[in-house]
């Protein structure tokens, strides 16, 4: 087809192609390299299985949040392979006149069609995603990035002068038709014009290659290199549950620095979010923070990464092989106004269709501010300093913690060595009036259902939780060794916890924490109390002898739900009482936070809107004339809601246990 001349700059500029694709790419490899390690390479078969099905089957984009657009994105993929596909036929064809990949039969009819179909669906996206972005301008489009200008215009000027060429070919001979019905009324229309000789088809081809040959250099460049870092970072996805914070060696003596105080201090995960992200926005539509208007973006947390890296890749890359030390992002790159407003829901992580890891982030550069610099909201100083002197977060006096069960006849594991159960209390169950209302109930569906339990009393300390999301690890580890010391002590077998947060910190980090310090193996099982609640009326164990004829609404706790997966047992316990459901907007695992966690309970919201106020409105949006929780947290939170609305008098707020205990 091409003369040896045309072929010798053909060749050449194939071969800057190739280069101009797999540079950009090794940069990024590179920069990757200068992340910690992290361990992300067990169970191998499910990793590949999971990028795979999430690639091509599109599970990445085919959420349940945004349909249509992923639909689009669908096209997109199917496009993009199509065309890659072609395109590797028409570069071959460049040395072989006549050559085509799918050979001359039945397969090359079928791909014939295939090929005009998604030529048009990229069309109709490209559309889609212009009259989106430009004309109807959504919140989560707003990033600014003349990017999705470049490839808006490439991916249509590819389509069409794929278009033009397959005309050409036809127009010059209809033997070349198959099923390429696009093709064929643009050769029609072709030949109405002139008549189609070898020299017009070869120079729509070479149109079409080099339109071809730019888009595969400006890729990798881009950030829709998200379509091939996205089904990589699906591949190395944490499988923990995302509200795990990992161990930091306090004791190491050549740490220069504890959590993340520069890009160096980010995992290669971490960076590699970066280049996976693809700027869709989920993750700011779902983000309390954001949506109560503070400064926090989940997004541009991510997306910052890559502007770091990419700034000025080769300089970094340099000042690290010359050990000089790289700017620290605090300040330059992250606001700490940015940093404290993030309730650690873990809803950007839930929706995020390439499985990118926001909490890290952020838990990391707490922990740096915290322990370098001491640096945190001024409120969070009294609370550590109650955690420090009486291992409570309001500085009760630590001898006062087991004064809530006076006259309940509650025996500690000191007096009751051989208990099935260790009730875990938690500081709300001991200090708050509130939470102690909650552990009263609890207690007597304990002794209801002849459960043989006792609490530790006086020994019982803080788990730790809110110290550890506040960036405070030295004080987490302080007292996660004295509990495991006394849970040892005891020999306990069982932990029943009344709070998410506990219950998260007991099931998921004390056994990655005990491993890390060498405290040995933890062999306890915890349950929250709206399951076991819940097992115990499947038992029979625990009758329901008055209905509840109060309609309620229950909120999800973000720690119970999103990030321990129990949804079902609190609606089983509430289903059981005979009570009205009724469902907030955002329930489940699209729950909308109290604006607590992350250890925001103790901290002042200054910024926006109060997200506690606003997932009050949902729930008095329902109806309901009870909201029912199943974390104390959120029981201080919406009853503060409730108050501000001056809705305390006809709405109550009720743990589930509360709940139950009353229909007994």
């Amino acid at each position: 087809m091409l003369l040896w001349i045309e072929t010798i700059v053909f060749t050449a500029l194939l071969i800057l192609t190739v280069y101009g694709f797999f540079s950009p790419l090794y940069l990024r490899y590179k920069l990757l390299k200068l992340g910690k390690p992290e361990a992300r390479f067990d169970k191998p078969l499910k990793r590949i299985k999971d990028a795979v099905i999430s690639f091509f089957f599109l599970n990445c984009s085919l959420k349940k949040e945004r349909v249509f657009t992923g639909i689009m994105h669908f096209f997109f993929l199917y496009g993009s392979l199509t065309f890659d596909t072609v395109s590797i036929s028409h570069v071959l064809e460049g040395y072989k006149e006549g050559f085509n990949l799918f050979g001359h039969g039945g397969a090359r009819l079928i791909y014939s069609a295939w090929a005009d179909v998604f030529g048009i669906m990229v069309l109709v996206g490209v559309l889609y995603f212009v009259i989106r972005r430009y004309i109807f301008k959504p919140k989560y489009y707003t990033y600014p990035s003349i990017e999705s200008v470049f490839i808006y215009l490439l991916l249509v000027t590819v389509t069409l002068t794929f278009y033009l060429y397959e005309g050409a070919v036809i127009a010059h001979n209809p033997a070349e038709t198959y099923a390429a019905f696009v093709g064929k009324e643009v050769a029609v229309r072709m030949q109405a014009v002139a008549p189609m000789n070898m020299t017009a088809v070869k120079i729509f081809w070479w149109i079409h290659v080099l339109n071809v040959f730019a888009f595969v250099v400006y890729v990798p460049r881009s950030k829709y290199l998200h379509m091939m870092a996205g089904p990589i970072n699906i591949a190395f996805q944490d499988y923990n549950p995302g509200s795990i914070i990992k161990t930091l060696n306090l004791e190491d003596e050549n740490a220069q620095g504890f959590g993340v105080v520069k890009a160096a201090d980010l995992t290669w995960k971490d960076l590699l979010d970066g280049f996976a992200c693809i700027d869709c926005g989920r993750c700011d539509d779902y983000c309390p923070a954001n949506r109560s208007e503070k400064p926090l973006s989940p997004k541009k947390l991510i997306l910052k990464i890559k502007e770091e890296l990419l700034k000025e890749g080769r300089a970094v890359l340099k000042a690290h092989d010359q050990q000089k030390e790289l700017e620290p992002l605090m300040g330059r790159v992250y606001s700490e106004d940015e940093i404290w407003t993030c309730t650690s829901c873990g809803a950007c992580m839930h929706v995020c269709p390439v499985k990118n890891e926001h909490l890290p982030k952020i838990f990391g550069l707490r922990q740096s501010l915290v322990l370098m610099e001491a640096k945190f909201p001024e409120e969070l100083g009294t609370f550590f300093k109650g955690l420090e002197t009486n291992s409570n977060p309001w500085g009760f006096g630590s001898s006062t913690r087991g004064d809530w069960a006076e006259g309940l006849e509650v025996k500690t594991l000191a007096d009751n060595p051989d208990a099935d159960i260790l009730y875990w209390v938690g500081c709300a169950g001991s200090f708050d009036e509130k939470g102690k209302k909650v552990s009263t109930a609890m207690v007597k569906i304990l002794k209801e259902a002849g459960v043989n339990f006792a609490v530790l009393g006086r020994e019982e300390n803080c788990c730790g939780d809110q110290a550890r999301r506040l960036g405070n690890e030295y004080l987490f580890q302080t007292m996660a060794r004295g509990n495991i010391d006394i849970l040892k002590k005891y020999n306990v077998k069982k932990i029943l916890a009344t709070c998410p947060h506990g219950y998260n910190t007991f099931k998921n980090e004390y056994p990655k924490l005990a491993g890390a310090l060498g405290l040995g193996d933890w062999n306890v099982e915890v349950v929250h109390h709206s399951e076991f609640i819940a097992d115990l009326i499947r038992q029979g164990k625990l009758k329901i002898k008055q209905e509840m004829t109060s309609s309620v609404t229950y909120h999800d706790p973000c720690y119970l739900g999103r990030h321990n997966d129990i949804f079902k047992a609190p609606r089983t316990v509430l289903s059981a009482t005979g009570a009205k459901l009724l469902e907030m907007k955002n329930h489940c695992d699209h729950s909308f936070c109290c604006g607590a966690g992350g250890g925001l309970m103790w901290t002042e919201e200054k910024l926006g809107k109060r997200v506690y106020q606003m997932r009050t409105d949902e729930a008095l949006e329902t109806g309901a004339e009870v909201i029912s929780v199943a974390c104390p947290f959120c029981m201080t939170m919406l009853d503060d809601g409730l108050k501000d609305k001056g809705k305390e008098e006809t709405v109550r707020v009720k743990d589930i246990a509360e709940i139950a205990a009353e229909c007994l």
